[in-house]
């Protein structure tokens, strides 16, 4: 016959799952803690780069692919390094350019069920690959001296107006963020300005937080132009 249980030992019970849970969260804080560390101590010692986004699903030999491509060899040629995502698509693109313009092609990239595994354009020692999302933007954003956005989906435009909010709320050091292909974002930019502006979400000057253009020269001018006046450094 089975014991009677008691209140007591319903109580005592919970408790001891409730301990289960949160030795579990306790040792997740230290996976985290652990890809930070990674993260700090591999892009630390690169000098200054950008970072361009871009959808995983653009193929080799397109439009954007090409563009993301001769945009990587341009920032090489003007000093920096390029990371990426690590993945295919414009990704790849951006790693494509800056290896084969001698540059520093590091890749950030992340594990996932579907589309992400890294490009081979990646240099050996610097690829790293994230479990947690937000490690990875973390380093996306501390690291990069300008943000360099292709036409991409969700993830792209995520961190599009994440780093635009940062810079708007001066949560980090502001830093040229750059959308390049404008018969893409034409439509968003028109409905930025004609029902956010419109609308008083955002002010004008919120506009001049970001440039659009479909010259790799003129996206490697923003750059080297602001930093005539600001110093390479982390952005935070």
């Amino acid at each position: 016959m089975a014991p009677i249980r008691t209140q007591h030992d319903v109580l005592q019970d919970a408790k001891l799952q409730q301990l289960l849970k949160t030795q579990d969260d306790i040792w997740r804080v230290f996976r985290v803690m652990s890809e930070f560390v990674e993260g700090f101590q591999t892009l630390s010692k690169l000098g200054p780069c950008v970072t361009i986004f871009g959808s995983a699903r653009t193929k080799p030999g397109s439009r954007y692919y090409e563009m993301a491509t001769n945009v990587a060899k341009e920032f090489v040629r003007s000093g920096y390094g390029v990371i990426s995502g690590g993945g295919p698509g414009i990704m790849e693109a951006a790693n494509k350019g800056a290896k084969e313009a001698g540059g520093a092609s590091v890749g950030i990239n992340i594990d996932l069920p579907f589309e992400q595994s890294a490009n081979p354009y990646i240099d050996k020692d610097k690829l790293i690959t994230f479990r947690h999302f937000y490690v990875r933007k973390v380093m996306f954003v501390k690291y990069a001296q300008a943000f360099v956005v292709m036409p991409g989906g969700f993830g792209t435009l995520d961190e599009l107006f994440e780093s635009i909010t940062l810079v708007q709320t001066k949560k980090v050091t502001p830093f040229p963020i750059i959308l390049m292909g404008k018969d893409y974002w034409a439509g968003m930019f028109d409905w930025i300005k004609s029902t956010m502006l419109a609308e008083g979400t955002i002010s004008k000057r919120d506009l001049d937080l970001f440039s659009i253009t479909d010259d790799p020269k003129t996206a490697a001018k923003i750059v080297t132009e602001f930093y005539k006046s600001v110093r390479h450094a982390p952005n935070f």
